[in-house]
């Protein structure tokens, strides 16, 4: 389903959108770890949980054939570009009818269809990627942008500030959308560089920059409708620090010992689901209506699990098969 494309949309219509893939990505997130935690799912995981509302409202500013790139904690960004719930548990899960044929993975999965090209395990390795596809977008005089999600421990990396130079000095149509979670794996972002606004980094390269609240969808929707905008007609690169926090370790088993409990619990009560729903009951919309999204949601989730957990397994004996190199 995802959220792609809703600008056309009232604004009423497309805060329920955003509420109800937000819901989604929490309740896929979930089940996830429940997998994880039964050993139903091998190797590592990196959950989402809290900063469902940045890949929502990224994915709705941007069209259909817009390509979409993220990190290994991409599942939210997999399912707000619009890859099927049953096929990403199934990848999760190493069945053949995952969205890789049980291949990619939790760190590595992609969906071409909905022009999700994929997470990527190397911190900040996406972003030249990105950008690369924007280059090509300019060769082909063609109007799709790049967006590029990325977490705040990758702007340290220096692939990626020589993506962000080139970018701006081809005024390339790429937008990167860097997801300050307030924490590079287990250490305090702050502590890790001398100018804690990430964006002005960006700026320096002469882009425009800017920061959001990553926790609010409509405002991350209005930041990437401008990148995109620009994107498209010529101006060039947006840098887009959208501010969150990781409700979950940075790891399935992260003891979490670089914070407190009092913190996580002080940002999960202004957490984006529930800022949603109380903005929601703001607008006048019914508390049935929601109960009633939240329901579906909740089922159709469990659904796609289920599903995905009575496919076969991946056959050993095509391991050599979509390999091209």
């Amino acid at each position: 389903m995802g959220s792609r494309a809703l600008a056309e949309l009232s604004a009423d219509e497309r805060a329920l959108k955003h509420y109800e893939v937000m819901l989604e990505i929490r309740a896929f997130e979930e089940r996830v770890l429940e997998m994880r935690l039964a050993e139903q799912i091998a190797g590592s995981v990196h959950l989402c949980i809290g900063q469902e509302a940045g890949p929502v409202g990224t994915c709705s500013a941007l069209r259909p054939d817009d390509s979409v790139y993220a990190t290994y904690r991409g599942h939210g960004w997999a399912i707000a570009a619009g890859a099927p719930l049953e096929g990403l548990f199934a990848e999760l899960l190493g069945r053949e009818t995952g969205v890789n044929a049980g291949r990619g993975g939790s760190a590595y999965l992609s969906h071409a269809g909905s022009h999700f090209m994929g997470e990527n395990s190397i911190v900040g390795a996406g972003v030249p990627i990105a950008v690369g596809a924007a280059l090509a977008a300019r060769f082909q005089d063609s109007e799709r942008v790049a967006l590029t999600a990325f977490g705040d421990g990758a702007t340290n990396q220096g692939a990626v500030h020589e993506a962000l130079n080139m970018a701006a000095a081809f005024k390339l149509p790429v937008i990167f959308l860097c997801e300050n979670n307030m924490y590079s794996e287990l250490t305090p972002i702050a502590d890790m560089v001398g100018e804690p606004e990430l964006y002005r980094r960006a700026a320096a390269y002469g882009m425009h920059a800017r920061r959001v609240d990553g926790n609010d969808p409509e405002a991350v929707f209005e930041a990437v409708s401008r990148a995109a905008e620009r994107a498209r007609s010529g101006d060039g690169p947006t840098f887009i620090e959208s501010l969150t926090y990781r409700l979950c370790g940075h790891y399935i088993g992260d003891a979490q010992t670089y914070r407190t409990l009092d913190d996580v619990e002080r940002a999960r009560a202004n957490g984006p689901l529930v800022r949603m729903k109380s903005g929601l009951a703001a607008r006048g919309i019914r508390e049935g209506t929601l109960n009633t999204i939240e329901t579906d949601v909740g089922r159709r989730v469990a659904a796609a699990a289920e599903t995905a957990l009575d496919a076969p397994l991946a056959d050993i004996r095509t391991v050599m098969e979509h390999l091209y190199a």
